[in-house]
């Protein structure tokens, strides 16, 4: 092979295994991955409770942006049950977020119910004393590996896949949870965590993805979704 064919190969190869920001490769279009997030409208998501979208979430540089406090609480207009999850996230600096799963409206807080893979600046927020708070745990309940960690500013990915309640997190490609819903180690972890007597958390089939208003601004792009159904 020529070298400028060896370079088109290459070309056309890369737009077969990697995408733009916000858009599905031709791979991903043929496994069932569908866009949550174009880059152009939030049209797939709303407050939770409500039927509409804050004005204080925005898009900026093709990314959503949560760019002021009392923005609320952002649900998925769809929920799942078994499912891949894709999504950068980056946030300002001493900031707060999360991504939370498996949600339902039927508590007084997003979180009432949702398991959360914690969104933090490490360095610079006060909740970072507990290994189990830091950015890319499951919340208050497994600690992730540092080697996951970027600094506030940067984008990291997270990979949320869930099956035959069997749910695995990465961050930045770095496992960070593996674990059965609603297994013993589970039960024991809620039993040891904030939530332990919080009725009803964790116990949802299906739900919503949500993403926090935690005060911070944080910005996220490149959400997709496959469902495991």
């Amino acid at each position: 092979m020529t070298k400028p064919f060896f370079s088109l190969f290459l070309i056309l190869l890369s737009s077969f295994i990697y995408a733009s920001d916000n858009q599905l490769t031709p791979r991903e279009k043929a496994d069932g991955w569908q866009l949550l997030f174009d880059g152009k409208d939030m049209s797939q998501w709303r407050n939770f409770k409500q039927a509409d979208l804050n004005p204080l979430w925005v898009i900026e540089d093709g990314a959503m942006k949560l760019s002021g406090p009392n923005g609320g609480d952002i649900i998925t207009k769809n929920s799942y049950k078994n499912f891949d999850f894709k999504i950068d996230w980056k946030i300002a600096k001493a900031g707060n977020s999360g991504i939370l799963i498996m949600a339902d409206e039927e508590g007084k807080y997003i979180f009432s119910h949702a398991p959360e893979i914690q969104i933090l600046d490490n360095e610079r927020h006060s909740d970072n004393k507990l290994e189990d708070h830091l950015s890319g745990s499951l919340y208050d309940m497994v600690a992730p590996h540092e080697s996951s960690f970027k600094p506030a500013g940067e984008w990291n990915s997270v990979r949320i896949r869930l099956e035959d309640n069997l749910l695995q997190v990465w961050q930045n490609d770095v496992m960070t949870t593996n674990i059965v819903v609603g297994s013993l180690t589970w039960d024991k972890l809620v039993k040891a965590s904030k939530f332990a007597t919080w009725e009803g958390f964790g116990k949802n089939a299906q739900g919503h993805i949500g993403l926090q208003d935690h005060g911070d601004q944080v910005w996220f792009k490149n959400i997709k979704i496959k469902s495991l159904d």
